[in-house]
């Protein structure tokens, strides 16, 4: 589960409008936030298969939102994909 506060920072790094919550690029900050922490757990717990079931069904729904993306506005999917990879390069 997320803080707040990275919650909040994810969307200020990923919003496109000043109150944007749910566009594409923050719902998939907020997915790839969830899901390194999902990691981290799935590192100590092998065995939590609940957990490992909740993560696959976050990295295809975060599939869809980039495949969306892609087929709708490719230089949205371009920023997306160089805020994933800075993200994940910090991290």
């Amino acid at each position: 589960m997320l803080t707040k506060e990275e919650k909040a920072l994810a969307i200020e790094k990923n919003k496109r409008a000043e109150k944007d919550t749910g566009s594409a690029e923050v719902q998939i900050a907020l997915l790839t936030e969830k899901i390194k922490k999902l990691t981290i757990h799935m590192t100590s717990n092998k065995h939590d298969y609940s957990s490992k079931r909740g993560m696959d069904i976050m990295i295809a729904r975060r599939a869809n939102l980039l495949s969306y993306l892609k087929r709708t506005d490719y230089a949205r999917y371009e920023a997306a994909l160089a805020n994933l990879k800075a993200s994940t390069k910090k991290n």
